[in-house]
C-alpha cells in the first residue's frame, strides 16, 4: 500500500481523494465457518481499508486537505442472518472511519462511509426474479440501486459540497435501514 500510494503521488502531484471499496463474504452461520473464514474476510474488508488509509493519509496531512471515502454496508449497520463475519467486518470499518475522521480533521482530512443497501451488481443479478423480488419488497422505494446511485453519493463526500461533512455515514439503501 505504501508503494502504491508514493506511485499515485508521484504521478499526479498529490492525492486528494481515497476510495476504499473493499468487500467479500462467505455466507453461513458462524458455527460452520472453517478456520481461516474470519481472518479471510477481514484481510479483504477491514485490513486493507486500514493499511490504504495509512499510506495515503501520510501524504494528505503533509499537503493539508483530502477526503477518505469507505465503502460500508447497511448489513454493517444492521446484521444480517448468515452474515455475521461480513457484517462484523463492515460494522468494523464505520468505527474505524468515525475514529480517523477525529484524527485527522486537525489536518484538513475528512472520513465518511457510504453504506449502500441492495445494490444491481453481478451478484445480485444472479439471484433469482424471485428472490430480487422478496428483496425488493423488503425496501420501502421497491427496487434495487444502482452501481451510478452508489457513484453519485461517493462524489459528493468527495467535492468541495461535503467540506463540513465528516465521521458520517451516508446511507444509500431505498431507506432499508428504516424499516
Amino acid at each position: 500500500c505504501t508503494q502504491l500510494a508514493k506511485s499515485v503521488k508521484e504521478a499526479f502531484g498529490r492525492i486528494d481523494v481515497l476510495v476504499n471499496n473493499a468487500g467479500m463474504s462467505i455466507d453461513q452461520l458462524i458455527t460452520f465457518a472453517k478456520p481461516g473464514d474470519f481472518d479471510q474476510i477481514l484481510n479483504v474488508n477491514l485490513k486493507s481499508v486500514f493499511n490504504l488509509t495509512k499510506a495515503v493519509s501520510r501524504f494528505m496531512i503533509k499537503q493539508k486537505s483530502g477526503s477518505i471515502i469507505n465503502l460500508t454496508s447497511v448489513v454493517g449497520h444492521t446484521g444480517n442472518g448468515g452474515q455475521s463475519m461480513y457484517a462484523a467486518s463492515k460494522g468494523a470499518i464505520t468505527a474505524f472511519t468515525k475514529s480517523i475522521a477525529v484524527d485527522l480533521a486537525g489536518f484538513g482530512i475528512r472520513a465518511n462511509c457510504v453504506a449502500p443497501g441492495f445494490i444491481k451488481t453481478d451478484m445480485t443479478e444472479s439471484l433469482s426474479d424471485e428472490v430480487k423480488d422478496a428483496i425488493s419488497a423488503k425496501i420501502p422505494l421497491k427496487r434495487l440501486g444502482s452501481a451510478e446511485e452508489v457513484a453519485n453519493c461517493v462524489a459528493f463526500l468527495a467535492s468541495s459540497e461535503a467540506s463540513y461533512i465528516t465521521g458520517s455515514t451516508l446511507h444509500v439503501n431505498g431507506g432499508m435501514y428504516t424499516s
